[in-house]
C-alpha cells in the first residue's frame, strides 16, 4: 500500500525545517519580550559568603535580578528527582536536589548564582559583571573513582563518602563459586568516558504569565513536556498543574539530555510573574557545556570466567557512576537500565554486579542515547575480545558459542531482564557475510603495502527499550481531515510522517490528509514523551489501540447509515461494508455525516473520535551486530574507519528510510564517543577544559564512512505491531566495534585495550609503550 507501513516514505516535517521555517522556541518573539542571563559559579565548590547586586540593578537595561536569597524568600522549591526506590534501590538516601539558584553554596563550575534580566541579552550579560559574589573555596572532588575514596572532600555532609546509593544485582555466592574453579578468568578495568549530548538546538526557554488568569505558560525545548509542567507545579512552584501549560515547539534534538526540568525554565518563568512581561533565555554552546546534563563516566572492574573451550561460566562487575553535584531528573536511569544489560546476549549461567552512585564537583549527570546500556555492552563486548584473544579464538565464534539460543527464550538472565527472542547467530552471520568477514586477510595486507595498520573489530548489541505507558488520540474534523493526539513526542524521530503512515495502513486514510498535534499540554491530555527507544513501540501501539476502537465506533455509525446491525458490519481498506452486500460506506464519509446537526442519533455522539493506550508488560530487546575496519597510521596515530557494516534486528520496520536515519545517527554518537568526544575537567579546580568546541571534539561528515546497513527483523511478541526500538542500537554497538579495530590493528605492539576516546595522541602513546615495552 502506497505509504503504508514498510514504505520509505520521505519525512513530511523536512521540507518546512530545510527551508528554516521550523518554529523553535528562540523563533518565538511575543510583544514586550526581555531576555535573561545567568551568572554562574567560577568555582567547583565554594561557600557564598555575600552577592551584591547593587551596581547591576542600576546598569542599563536591566528589570530584575533574582539570586538564592529571593528563592528562599518567595519559598522557591527545589527540581525533582526520581528516588532510588524505583531502580530497585533503597527507600532512604541522600537526594542532592538541584535548586533553582544556589542558596550558600556552589557545588560545581557553571553552578547558577543569579538571574539577570534586561531589555537584551548583552545588557544582562554586561549587568552580570557588575554583580560581587564573595566566595570562599572549599576542597572539591573531581574524578570519579576519588569520589568514595576515604578523606576524600564531600560533595554534600549528609552523602558519607560521597555515596548516593549502592545496589547489588544477581547472586554473588553463584558467581564466586563459578570463578572458584574456572579454567580461565580474564579481568579489565574501564572508564566509559564522559561525553555531552551537545544537540543542534542548545537549551532554549521562554516563560510568560497572565496575570488576569494568574497563569504561566513555559516555551522549552523539552522531550517531556507534561514531565516539566508536573516537575514547575509540584516541586518547584508547589501550584496545581492547571495553573501551568508547558509548550516544546520544533526540538532540535533531546537524546535523553532534555528530559526534565532545569533551573532555566523554573527562572524564566518566575522572573515573568514578578515583571509581567515575557523572559526568554537561551543557552550559549559554552554554557551548555557546563550546565546540560552530561553523561557515560562511569568506572568498572569486571571479570569474566570461562571453561577451556571458552564457554562462559560467571561474570563480575563493581561499577562507580559519576552523578555530578546534583541529580537529574532521571539521575538513576543509566545504572538502573544499564545493569540490567550487562550480560548482553550472552548465557551467562552465574552473575554479580555491585554499583555505586557517587557524587563529584562536577556538572549533573543524566540519560544520553543508550542511557546505561552502551556502557554495559561495552565492557562485556570488551572482556569477550580479551577472552578470545588469550583463548586464541576468533572473537566471532567465540561470541557464537555463547549466544542466548533461540530455543531457551522466553530466557530470564541473572539480572531478571527476559529475552523474549533470540535471533542473534543469523544475525551475526548475515553481518559477517555483509562485512566479507572472510576477505579480511588481503584488505590488511593491502593497508600494510600502504603504509597502513588495519584492525577488524566486531561487537553484538542488546538494547532494552521501550518503557512505561502512553496515549495516542484519533480525531477526524469536519471536513473528513484526521488529527494525530500524540502523547510521545518528535524531535527528530520522524514521527509526523510514520504515524500517518499506520493509519494509512489501518484505517485506510489518505496520506496527506493526516496531521499531528504534539508537545503542547493545553492540547495533548497527558504524554510521556519521546526517550528510551520507545515512541514506535508504545506510540506506535497506542495509536493500533485507537484505530482499533475507531473501526468499532465506526462500525456502529454504519450500521445506522447502511441499516443493518453493527455485527454485520465488516472494515478494510477503509471502507465499511455490509457482509454479503454491496452496501458499504467510506470511513471519511461516515465521519463527515457524523457531524450533522439534525438527524443523527444522539448515542452515536457527535463527530468520531477515539483513545488508545498502550501499556507493555515487559521491555523490548533491539539488538545488532556491527563489524568495523579501521586503518591506523603508524606515524601520527590517527584512526581512520573505512569499512563500518551494522545488522539489526528491530522488528517490524514501519519506514526503512527513517529507520536507516536513526541507525546513522547512533553510529555517527558511537564514533563521537570512541573516537573524539570527551569532557574533561581539572582534576584539582574542577575547571571545565573542554568548554568550547575548539576543546571538545564533535564528529564531522569527513569522520565517516559509507555505513553498509542491513536488517534481519524477528517480529516482537510483546507488543501488537510487532515493533522494536531502534533510536539508541547504533550509539550501544558503534564504540566496542571501533575499539575492538583499533586494539586489532596495533596487536603487533603488544596493545591490549585502549581507552576511548582513542584519539591520535592516545593510539601513538600506545604504540609508543607497546614498543617500549617489547623492548
Amino acid at each position: 500500500m502506497k505509504f503504508g507501513v514498510g514504505q520509505s516514505v520521505l519525512r513530511t516535517e523536512d521540507p518546512r525545517f530545510l527551508k528554516g521555517s521550523g518554529r523553535y522556541v528562540a523563533d518565538i518573539a511575543p510583544p514586550d519580550l526581555s531576555y535573561g542571563f545567568v551568572l554562574r559559579s567560577p568555582h567547583a565548590h565554594a561557600r557564598i559568603k555575600a552577592i551584591d547586586v547593587t551596581a547591576a540593578l542600576a546598569a542599563p537595561g536591566v528589570l530584575l535580578i533574582l539570586t538564592g536569597k529571593d528563592a528562599d524568600a518567595e519559598k522557591i522549591g527545589i527540581l525533582p528527582a526520581t528516588p532510588p526506590i524505583a531502580f530497585g534501590g533503597p527507600a532512604k538516601a541522600f537526594m542532592a536536589l538541584h535548586q533553582v539558584l544556589a542558596r550558600g553554596t556552589v557545588r560545581h563550575v557553571g553552578d547558577p548564582v543569579a538571574f539577570i534580566v534586561a531589555e537584551t541579552t548583552h545588557q544582562a550579560r554586561d549587568a552580570s559583571e557588575l554583580i560581587k559574589v564573595d566566595y570562599e573555596p572549599l576542597p572539591a572532588v573531581i574524578v570519579t573513582d576519588a569520589a568514595a575514596k576515604p578523606g576524600a572532600p564531600l560533595v554534600w555532609d549528609g552523602a558519607p563518602d560521597n555515596i548516593w546509593y549502592a545496589l547489588e544485582r544477581g547472586n554473588k555466592a553463584e558467581a564466586d563459586a563459578a570463578f572458584r574453579n574456572a579454567p580461565h578468568v580474564v579481568k579489565l578495568r574501564i572508564h566509559n568516558n564522559r561525553i555531552a549530548a551537545n544537540s543542534m538546538e542548545t537549551r532554549t526557554a521562554l516563560g510568560e504569565f497572565d496575570a488576569a488568569r494568574r497563569r504561566s505558560t513555559l516555551h522549552t525545548s523539552s522531550q517531556m513536556p507534561h514531565k516539566v509542567r508536573a516537575g514547575l507545579a509540584g516541586a518547584v512552584f508547589r501550584e496545581p498543574e492547571m495553573n501551568f501549560r508547558v509548550v516544546a515547539p520544533d526540538v532540535g534534538g533531546g537524546f535523553g539530555m532534555k528530559g526534565g526540568v532545569y533551573p532555566e525554565d523554573a527562572m524564566v518563568v518566575w522572573a515573568a510573574r514578578k515583571l509581567c512581561r515575557p523572559v526568554m533565555w537561551a543557552a550559549e554552546r559554552s554554557e551548555g557545556l557546563q550546565s546540560d546534563s552530561q553523561a557515560r563516566d562511569c568506572i568498572s572492574v569486571a571479570s569474566l570466567a570461562l571453561d577451556a573451550k571458552g564457554k562462559i561460566l560467571g561474570l563480575k562487575i563493581e561499577t562507580d557512576f559519576a552523578q555530578g553535584a546534583y541529580l537529574t531528573a532521571s539521575a538513576g536511569v543509566p545504572s538502573g537500565l544499564g545493569s540490567l544489560a550487562y550480560t548482553n546476549c550472552y548465557d551467562v549461567p552465574a552473575a554479580h554486579v555491585l554499583y555505586r552512585h557517587v557524587y563529584t564537583n562536577t556538572v549533573p549527570m543524566g540519560p544520553y542515547r543508550g542511557a546505561g546500556k552502551p556502557e554495559a555492552v561495552y565492557l562485556m563486548e570488551r572482556l569477550m575480545d580479551t577472552a578470545a584473544r588469550e583463548l586464541k579464538m576468533d572473537p566471532a565464534e567465540l561470541r557464537r558459542k555463547n549466544y542466548i539460543k533461540p530455543a531457551s527464550v522466553p530466557y530470564k538472565t541473572p539480572f531478571t531482564a527476559v529475552h523474549d527472542s533470540a535471533n542473534y547467530e543469523a544475525v551475526m552471520d548475515k553481518a559477517l557475510r555483509a562485512a566479507d568477514y572472510e576477505g579480511f586477510a588481503p584488505r590488511r595486507k593491502e593497508s600494510l603495502r600502504n603504509g597502513k595498520l588495519r584492525g577488524r573489530g566486531i561487537a553484538y548489541f542488546m538494547e532494552i527499550a521501550a518503557p512505561f505507558n502512553d496515549r495516542m488520540e484519533i480525531r477526524f474534523d469536519e471536513n473528513g481531515t484526521v488529527t494525530i493526539v500524540s502523547g510521545t513526542h518528535n524531535h527528530g524521530q520522524g514521527h509526523e510522517t510514520v504515524y500517518a503512515q499506520m493509519l494509512v495502513e489501518w484505517l485506510g486514510l489518505d496520506f496527506h490528509s493526516i496531521r499531528m498535534i504534539q508537545g503542547d499540554t493545553d492540547q495533548v491530555g497527558f504524554g510521556r514523551g519521546t526517550y528510551g527507544s520507545r515512541s514506535m513501540t508504545i506510540g506506535g501501539s497506542a495509536l493500533k489501540h485507537a484505530s482499533e476502537v475507531m473501526i468499532e465506533k465506526a462500525k456502529k455509525m454504519a450500521g445506522h447509515v447502511l441499516e443493518a446491525a453493527p455485527g454485520d458490519i465488516q472494515f478494510k481498506e477503509g471502507k465499511l461494508t455490509v457482509v454479503g452486500t454491496d452496501k458499504s460506506i467510506a470511513l471519511v464519509d461516515l465521519a463527515k455525516r457524523a457531524f450533522a446537526p439534525v438527524g443523527w442519533p444522539a448515542d452515536l455522539g457527535i463527530g468520531l473520535e477515539a483513545v488508545g493506550t498502550f501499556t507493555p508488560t515487559r521491555s523490548n530487546f533491539p539488538n545488532g551486530c556491527h563489524v568495523c575496519e579501521v586503518e591506523v597510521d603508524p606515524d601520527t596515530g590517527k584512526v581512520e574507519i573505512v569499512r563500518f557494516t551494522a545488522v539489526d534486528d528491530s522488528g517490524v520496520i514501519i519506514n526503512p528510510l527513517l529507520f536507516e536515519g536513526q541507525i546513522h545517527g547512533g553510529i555517527a554518537q558511537g564514533i563521537g564517543q570512541a573516537l573524539m568526544e570527551n569532557v574533561e575537567f581539572d582534576p584539582v579546580s574542577g575547571q571545565l577544559l573542554s568548554g568550547s568546541f575548539q576543546d571538545y571534539a564533535m564528529p564531522k561528515a569527513d569522520d565517516m564512512p559509507n555505513f553498509n546497513l542491513e536488517e534481519l527483523g524477528d517480529f516482537c511478541k510483546s507488543n501488537p505491531i510487532g515493533v522494536k526500538g531502534a533510536g539508541e542500537s547504533g550509539t550501544v554497538g558503534a564504540p566496542p566495534a571501533i575499539i575492538g579495530a583499533i586494539v586489532d590493528a596495533l596487536k603487533d605492539y603488544g596493545v591490549t585495550d585502549i581507552a576511548m576516546p582513542a584519539t591520535a595522541a592516545r593510539v601513538w602513546a600506545a604504540m609508543q609503550g607497546g614498543k617500549a615495552k617489547a623492548a
